[in-house]
């Protein structure tokens, strides 16, 4: 598991990386302004409409094929994956003739504070950006296909194409027409699809028109996937919310508090992600098997060795959260109030990082366990706490509130997840997950006050991006050299692990 979440972790820092190139060219061209707003509700809407569908199906469609398989062979495995792309595709194309139909009271719902030029700008654009739906649906259907056959890379890469299709249509738009960010939007997502075919094919699928909703294979991932869609359009809800709320705030808030999400993302992306890929389909196979050890043993590797990561992350970004928007996004439209707005979003979304990320790996825990419905309710909460927060904090920190109220049920939820899987699963090494915690969190306060120190002293000789980016190699370094020292087995196993590979190319 560790050297496959290493390799995704890699592909995913670089596609990451791709993906910030595409952010700051749309923060150069057109900053944190009602474009800029128009054009992520927009792309928002589809987003919202389906990532939860898709994310349901996912969830259901990887145990179901591999049961299946397992029980009546590939060629049935692959009638039910037609089955239900072609399930899909009918849904999509409801879901589109209904956005079509009701696009101006939609986006009225996802951004109450749109009005005139700008409300109009955004219902145009989400009528081309809503087609994007199906190349998504469909994507998400093959990814799972792939991951199941033990591909984890080809679908990692898919934010290469995607990337920069979407940089090379913000360029074109800035020379052209506004509505070539639309169009760019939808053939971006679209390369995610054709990108994976071909590989899909490699690994034997054929397409074949096969359509029956009562199916009862169909029937039995609806059953499995409806409490994760129900759990995750709640998280779709509270992205509604906030955005709604930061439209009402300031012009360019929603794009401020995008931007900080994505900052926020990247971490999760590239950590967390990578991780609960691979673990959640090796931790099926052992609950499937009734391998409580070897998933326990599985599950708080994964919670430790996030922690590991995130925690650091975390108080760098909290400590830097102006220094580096600034590094990232600070030229051409995105003036001094889009660097205010972004890093202060950014610096109270950073405190709920390792919330977000170990609710992540503690949900795909539950799902393996068959058991969609605690995720489920603890999303629900979620939604409840973090609107009335976003109500109550809106108040008095503005953008930063709604970022604030997101970070604290996010924290708050997780800790209810660790206490219901405790009860389900009984013991899974919570003393030494945190004991870890602890030495962790220590090593990184140290770390942030070694790289602020320096911060300070080099932007007396230097200049600010380069005196941050010195001070984060600084502390970084000093971060794992502590951790060395500390007595972390997760630590302690990859060092280990490394000699021995030393040791081996030296041989």
């Amino acid at each position: 598991m560790k050297k496959m979440a290493m390799l995704l972790m890699l592909i995913t820092i670089l596609s990451k990386i791709f993906g910030f190139a595409r952010d700051i060219t749309l923060s150069y061209f057109y900053g944190a302004s009602n474009i800029s707003d128009a054009y992520l509700i927009s792309t928002t809407i589809p987003m919202v409409i389906f990532a939860f569908i898709g994310t349901g199906i996912t969830t259901g469609y990887i145990p179901m094929y591999s049961k299946i398989e397992n029980s009546n062979g590939i060629k049935e495995a692959n009638r039910y994956t037609n089955n239900l792309v072609n399930v899909l595709i009918v849904i999509c194309t409801i879901i589109v003739i209904l956005g079509l139909l009701f696009t101006n009271p939609i986006v009225k719902v996802f951004a109450s504070g749109f009005e005139g030029e700008t409300l109009a700008l955004a219902v145009k654009l989400t009528r081309i950006s809503l087609f994007g739906i199906y190349f998504t649906g469909l994507a998400y259907v093959f990814n799972g296909f792939l991951q199941i056959k033990g591909n984890y890379t080809i679908p990692a890469l898919v934010g290469f194409p995607f990337n920069f299709l979407v940089i090379l249509f913000i360029f074109l738009s800035a020379k052209t027409n506004i509505f070539v960010l639309a169009i760019g939007s939808v053939t971006a997502i679209a390369s995610q699809l054709f990108f994976v075919l071909p590989y899909v094919y490699k690994k034997g699928y054929r397409y074949k028109f096969v359509l029956n909703i009562r199916d009862e294979h169909i029937k039995t991932m609806a059953c499995i996937a409806l409490p994760v869609i129900i759990g995750v359009s709640v998280n779709q809800i509270n992205t509604l919310v906030d955005r709604t709320l930061a439209s009402q705030i300031a012009e360019g808030g929603i794009s401020a508090l995008n931007y900080a999400n994505r900052l926020n993302g990247f971490v999760q992306g590239i950590f967390v992600s990578s991780i609960a890929t691979v673990m959640y389909p090796m931790i099926s196979k052992m609950a499937a098997e009734n391998n409580m050890t070897g998933l326990k043993k599985s599950l708080s590797e994964a919670v430790s060795s996030i922690n590991l990561l995130v925690i650091p992350t975390t108080v760098g970004a909290m400590i830097f959260a102006g220094p580096v928007v600034r590094l990232l996004f600070g030229r051409g439209a995105f003036d001094t109030n889009a660097i205010f707005m972004t890093s202060y979003a950014l610096f109270f979304y950073s405190m709920g990082m390792i919330g977000f990320g170990l609710r992540e790996v503690l949900s795909r825990a539950f799902y393996s366990l068959h058991d969609t419905r605690t995720p489920m309710m603890n999303a629900a909460i979620a939604m409840g706490m973090n609107i009335i927060l976003n109500i109550i904090l809106s108040k008095f920190l503005g953008i930063g509130g709604l970022a604030l109220a997101t970070s604290i049920s996010a924290i708050f939820c997780t800790v209810l997840l660790f206490i219901s899987l405790r009860k389900k699963i009984g013991p899974y090494g919570m003393k030494n997950i945190t004991i870890s915690f602890v030495k962790i969190l220590c090593a990184s306060l140290v770390m942030g006050i070694i790289a602020k120190v320096s911060y300070n002293a080099l932007l007396n000789s230097i200049n600010a991006n380069l005196s941050l980016i010195i001070s984060i190699g600084i502390g970084t370094l000093t971060y794992f050299i502590i951790i060395y020292f500390m007595n972390i087995e997760e630590v302690d196993t990859m060092v280990n692990v490394l000699k021995r590979k030393l040791k081996g190319a030296a041989v």
